[in-house]
C-alpha cells in the first residue's frame, strides 16, 4: 500500500477499550433488535434439512458439551456449535445484512459469540452487547472500505475478523493476543462467490466454517499461537489480497463516531437482499391499484449492478433452493401468487409449479449503469398489466432498510413466525419469554438464559 495506517492496532484499540456506557439509547435498541431477529432465523434455519445432518458430522468429529444448537438444544463443542448456528441463521438468506458493506454481521458474530460466551459462563448481557457491537463496527468498516465488486464472500470473511476480536474482548485478552487472534482469524478465512454464482447451499456454509474458525483463532491466541501482525495492510494482507481497491482512510475516518448496528437492514423476506428492492416496490404498486398475478404480463427490475449480479438468474425448471433464492423472477412470482414469501416458498413443491415459474418466466433485472459496484438502490421496478396499464415504482430506499425500518410490530411478526417455522416450532410462551430476555437484555446475569429459552427443550446442563 502506498500509505500505512495500520487499521488493524486502531481496531483493536476501539474494540478493547469500548464500553457498555459508550452505547447510546440507539444503539442499545439495535443491538436487541437484530440479536432478537437472528436468533429467530437461527431457529427457522433449523428447518432446513442439511442442519440436522451438519450437527451430526460436528458430533463425529469430537463430542463435547461447551455450547447448545439453537431449536434443537444438542450440545456441541463450542466451535462446532459456532458452525452449526452460522449455518441455520444464514442457511435461507433471512438475516440481517449492512448494505453499504455489503456484509450480513449476526450470522458469523452472533453464532459464534453466543456458543464462546455460554462455554465461558456468567456473560452478562452488558458485556455481550458490548463485544457484539465492537464485532460488528470491525467487519462492516472492512466491509464498507470496498470500492471493488465481490470476489471473496466478503459476509463469512469480514464477519470473521469482527466476531475474533469479539471473543477477544469477552475473553479480556490483552491487544498483544488480540492482535494475534486477528492473524490467526485472517490465516484460515474462505469463501469466494462461485458458490453465490452456482446457488449452492455452500454459500452458506462459507460463513459457518468461518464461525467455526473464529472460534478456534481465539482459543488458540489464548494458548500463546504467534500470527502474522499485519493481516489487513501488509503485502499478503486483507486489503491487498481480498479488497485490493479499498478506501483505507474512511474505516479510521468512521470509527467510533456512530455504532454500525445502527445501519443494519432488516429482511422482511427470507430471500437475497438484493431481491427486497424489487419486492418491496411490487407490494407497494399492488396495495395502490390492486392487480393479482394473473393481470402481469411482463416486470423490469432496473437496479445497480450488483442487483443484477447477485439475483438477475434466470428461473430454471429444476432449480435448487438455494438458487431460487437468489433469483428475483422466481421470488416475484411467488409474491403474487402466495400473496408472501415465507420460508416454505422455497420448498420443493412450490419449486416445481408450473404456475409460478411460468410468470416468473416474465421478469427479469436490467442494469441502471449505477457506477457504484456496492451500491443497493435506488432501484425501479416497471409492471406491464393484461389490460395495457403500465405501473412504475422508483424505490429510493427498501424495506427493512434505517432509511424505511420495519415497525416493532414487523419485527416481532417476523421472529414469532420464524419461532414457528422451526423443525419443531418453540412453545409460544416461551417465545414471549426470549422477546422478554432480550427487550431486557443489559439486565441478563448470563446471557445463557438466550440460548436456552432458544432450544425446543430448556438443558441447563448436558443432560436432559
Amino acid at each position: 500500500m502506498s500509505e500505512y495506517f495500520d487499521v488493524a492496532e486502531r481496531l483493536i484499540e476501539h474494540v478493547y477499550t469500548l464500553d457498555y456506557d459508550d452505547l447510546d439509547s440507539r444503539t442499545a435498541t439495535s443491538l436487541k433488535t437484530f440479536i432478537l431477529d437472528s436468533l429467530g432465523v437461527g431457529i427457522c434455519g433449523s428447518r432446513v434439512p442439511f442442519s440436522a445432518i451438519l450437527t451430526h458430522l460436528n458430533q463425529q468429529w469430537g463430542s463435547g458439551q461447551d455450547a447448545q444448537v439453537l431449536c434443537t438444544g444438542e450440545w456441541l463443542p463450542a466451535a462446532a456449535a459456532a458452525m452449526v448456528n452460522a449455518w441455520q441463521i444464514h442457511n435461507q438468506e433471512f438475516d440481517c445484512v449492512h448494505e453499504p458493506a455489503v456484509v450480513h454481521p449476526m450470522a458469523v458474530i452472533l453464532a459464534s459469540l453466543l456458543a464462546f460466551a455460554q462455554r465461558q459462563g456468567n456473560v452478562d448481557g452488558r458485556s455481550f452487547m458490548t463485544a457484539v457491537s465492537a464485532a460488528v463496527d470491525v467487519a462492516t468498516l472492512l466491509g464498507s472500505a470496498s470500492r471493488s465488486p465481490l470476489r471473496f464472500f466478503r459476509p463469512a470473511i469480514c464477519g470473521a475478523l469482527g466476531a475474533v476480536l469479539g471473543m477477544a474482548k469477552l475473553a479480556q485478552l490483552d491487544k498483544e493476543a488480540m492482535r494475534n487472534a486477528l492473524g490467526i482469524a485472517y490465516s484460515s478465512v474462505s469463501g469466494t462467490m462461485q458458490a453465490h454464482i452456482e446457488g449452492t447451499p455452500m454459500l452458506a456454509m462459507q460463513v459457518a466454517v468461518n464461525a467455526r474458525n473464529a472460534v478456534m483463532a481465539v482459543d488458540m491466541a489464548a494458548a500463546g499461537m504467534i500470527a502474522p501482525k499485519d493481516v489487513l495492510e501488509g503485502p499478503f494482507g486483507f486489503f491487498s489480497l481480498i479488497e485490493p481497491e479499498a478506501d483505507i482512510a474512511s474505516i479510521l475516518s468512521r470509527l467510533g463516531h456512530e455504532a454500525q448496528i445502527n445501519l443494519v437492514s432488516h429482511k422482511p423476506f427470507p430471500t437475497g437482499r438484493a431481491c427486497h428492492g424489487g419486492l418491496d416496490a411490487m407490494q407497494q404498486l399492488q396495495q395502490e391499484h390492486n392487480f393479482t398475478a394473473g393481470d402481469v404480463v411482463s416486470g423490469q427490475l432496473y437496479a445497480p449492478p450488483l442487483i443484477l449480479r447477485l439475483i438477475g438468474r434466470p428461473p430454471e425448471d429444476n432449480m435448487s433452493t438455494s438458487y431460487a433464492r437468489l433469483c428475483f423472477a422466481y421470488s416475484a412470482a411467488t409474491l403474487l401468487v402466495d400473496g408472501d414469501v415465507r420460508v416454505s416458498c422455497y420448498d420443493d413443491d412450490k419449486l416445481h409449479d408450473p404456475v409460478r415459474l411460468k410468470l416468473a418466466r416474465c421478469f427479469s433485472v436490467i442494469d441502471d449503469g449505477n457506477p457504484d459496484p456496492n451500491a443497493m438502490t435506488p432501484q425501479k421496478l416497471c409492471l406491464k398489466l393484461i389490460d395495457g396499464r403500465e405501473l412504475n415504482c422508483f424505490l429510493p430506499a427498501t424495506l427493512g432498510s434505517p432509511d424505511s425500518p420495519l415497525s416493532r410490530e414487523q419485527h416481532l411478526n417476523k421472529f414469532r413466525r420464524c419461532c414457528n417455522d422451526g423443525i419443531q416450532p418453540l412453545p409460544a410462551a416461551t417465545i414471549e419469554q426470549l422477546i422478554e430476555a432480550t427487550d431486557t437484555l443489559e439486565q441478563l446475569p448470563d446471557i445463557t438464559t438466550l440460548i436456552t429459552l432458544s432450544t425446543q427443550k430448556h438443558f441447563s446442563t448436558g443432560a436432559e
